[in-house]
């Protein structure tokens, strides 16, 4: 796992205390440290749905696990990495408000992103305003994006008329709630969009400013 302290990844044992059961099954807290020697933190989620053993003392370690739902409870906030420095504080600002608010609320988390997204494609990728589908499918339309992109944004439109219209379950008649997987999955790409239009240009930047530099001192032509 990724420690939400440090963002560095490490295998450490779960330590679990029972708490009680409810309607959703058995809760309890998992606790870790993280052995970075850097952080030496500790990590707590609230689980539900906890397979215990007979026993009930606490501080066991080792059980298995069958996990409904898990919550960070401490610390508070986002285990994505950081966002580069590269990317504009208005695109900043939504992606990491859609991180903090996704261990509570999935539908929150994917609004904000995708406001976000809708940002990145009017500002950046300069389509024509309208909905985010049919924004998507202009910066699609318009071939500028490598293949993974395009297919990562096509995903993105599906989810997003999926939870902004909602969809009942032909086998139980229920509504289908937008789950933590799909809006993390909109993080994913927004990421993706941060590396294809803040970070790579930057750094071809710096390189090829470097370049010229060198390129100068030797008395050659410089690069366009």
């Amino acid at each position: 796992m990724k420690c939400p302290h440090c963002l560095v990844e490490f295998h450490a044992d779960v330590i679990w205390t029972h708490l009680g059961e409810d309607a959703d099954g058995e809760m309890g807290i998992e606790q870790y440290l993280c052995p970075n020697p850097d952080c030496k933190k500790m990590i707590f989620y609230l689980v539900w749905g906890v397979s215990w053993s007979s026993s009930r003392l606490r501080g066991m370690t080792g059980m298995t696990t069958d996990v409904k739902k898990r919550f960070l409870v401490y610390p508070k906030g986002s285990n994505r990495p950081p966002v580069p420095p590269q990317v504009p504080q208005n695109f900043a600002e939504d992606y990491m408000e859609a991180c903090v608010v996704l261990p509570d609320s999935s539908k929150a988390s994917a609004a904000l992103s995708r406001r976000c997204l809708q940002s990145i494609l009017r500002d950046v990728a300069n389509v024509t305003p309208g909905n985010l589908a049919n924004e998507i499918q202009q910066v699609i339309g318009s071939k500028t994006l490598p293949t993974h992109l395009v297919k990562a944004l096509d995903m993105v439109r599906e989810i997003g008329n999926f939870a902004a219209h909602p969809t009942k379950s032909e086998k139980t008649g229920e509504i289908i709630p937008v789950e933590p997987q799909e809006a993390e999955w909109n993080l994913d790409v927004l990421e993706s969009l941060f590396g294809f239009y803040f970070v790579q240009p930057e750094i071809l930047k710096s390189k090829k400013d470097t370049l010229n530099k060198k390129l100068k001192e030797a008395g050659k032509k410089e690069m366009k």
